[in-house]
């Protein structure tokens, strides 16, 4: 099997940052110029990410400067996150990659079994299952962590991490966020409701069907043991290198234009 590049980024960035890094990746594994690579990564300062497809109109502009929370689209799809207290990984595969083979459904069940296998090194028992379609229609709203989708990872039927998928131009790009701590409701603080009475039954929805990592074990555990875990979770699929990995030069001029001219671009983020 062949090795996949890991890149561990102590030093959290901004949500454009880390949207245009995940992209120049993804660009260059789906190119050939670069392996397969597994991103781990936190955000600084606090970002609503919106997912690829969402409207604009469901973020609350005002609320977000008032916090001081950045505003991003993924290139993913899926429902809005508020990253913060948390660990984001981002996969990136060639589509041949046998973790990537199939559907995208058959590759979030693989997937989710390294995930499974990296909780299980912390001490915490999870489950991933496949998705009540009919549920998920009857419950759609704006919060990601609000609706399990396809083999996310559920603790005693509680989301714990959330993911999205993305594959064009040879590469498979999946994200997913492990919130470690915090409320996982604060999200609708960044959202817009058409009163404050829906904002409060979104935020105990969201309550009710999420947890943080925290809550699951008992304990807080700190960013770089869940980072580790995550490593060792995927580390035999995946041959992760031994020494960990950086950007190339390449990638590292093709993320700075993709903050200039997408990610960190408002009339980008509000195309939709």
């Amino acid at each position: 099997m062949r090795q996949t590049r890991r890149i561990r980024e102590s030093d959290f960035s901004a949500g454009a940052r880390n949207m245009a890094v995940d992209s120049a990746i993804a660009g260059a594994v789906g190119a050939g110029r670069q392996p397969a690579t597994l991103r781990l990564y936190g955000w600084n300062p606090y970002s609503l990410s919106l997912g690829y497809g969402q409207r604009i109109r469901e973020a609350d502009s005002e609320a977000l400067r008032r916090n001081g929370w950045d505003l991003v689209r993924r290139p993913t799809g899926g429902k809005a996150i508020l990253h913060g207290d948390e660990l984001t990984y981002s996969l990136c595969l060639p589509l041949d990659h046998p973790l990537a083979s199939g559907d995208i459904v058959a590759s979030y069940r693989r997937i989710s079994t390294l995930l499974l296998r990296a909780l299980e090194a912390l001490g915490l028992s999870a489950t991933a299952e496949a998705a009540d379609a009919s549920a998920g229609r009857a419950s759609s709203g704006p919060v990601c962590f609000a609706q399990p989708s396809h083999y996310e990872i559920l603790v005693g039927g509680r989301k714990l991490i959330g993911s999205a998928q993305l594959r064009r131009k040879g590469v498979m790009l999946q994200h997913g966020t492990i919130p470690i701590c915090g409320d996982v409701a604060r999200v609708c603080d960044a959202l817009r409701f058409e009163s404050e009475a829906a904002r409060a039954k979104q935020r105990t929805r969201t309550r009710q069907r999420a947890v943080t990592l925290t809550e699951a074990l008992g304990r807080s555990p700190a960013w770089d043991e869940v980072a580790d875990a995550l490593e060792a979770g995927f580390a035999h699929a995946l041959e992760l290198e031994r020494q960990p990995g950086a950007l190339s030069a390449e990638e590292e001029v093709d993320a700075a234009a993709l903050v200039r001219d997408k990610f960190g671009n408002p009339a980008w983020t509000g195309k939709r």
